[in-house]
């Protein structure tokens, strides 16, 4: 197990490989998402009827399926972390590598989304 995957195995789902360089916590996530953080954008990736469930207050929502349309809408470059949120991280880790073909090579994946932080960060955030 790398340094990178020990540091990670106890902020991430069991039995997730976290892929450093691709993922971001959820622990990491909200802190810097709570401290208004320059340089790092959170956003929610899922589908409207998922958001109409639970949310994260001050995530900009940009569906997956939309991204490529309204990338021109995140105000990113080089040095910008963007969080990418989306159900259990499936979905998020899959929008991460497009983005990183798009330029934005500070994208990371929220490793167990949503789902994950309900249980992690707030339980106030509904599952589903």
């Amino acid at each position: 197990m790398s340094d990178a995957e020990q540091y990670h195995e106890n902020e991430n789902p069991p039995r997730w490989h976290f892929q450093d360089g691709l993922e971001i916590s959820v622990p990491e996530t909200a802190e810097r998402h709570r401290a208004g953080e320059d340089g790092f954008i959170l956003i929610d990736i899922r589908e409207q009827e998922e958001l109409d469930i639970c949310s994260i207050d001050g995530a900009l929502h940009i569906p997956m399926g939309d991204l490529p349309a309204r990338i021109n809408e995140i105000d990113a470059d080089e040095d910008t972390t963007v969080a990418l949120i989306c159900h259990t991280g499936r979905r998020s880790l899959k929008a991460t590598l497009f983005m990183h073909q798009q330029g934005l090579a500070g994208t990371r994946s929220v490793a167990g989304g949503i789902d994950w932080w309900s249980l992690r960060i707030d339980p106030g955030v509904a599952r589903y």
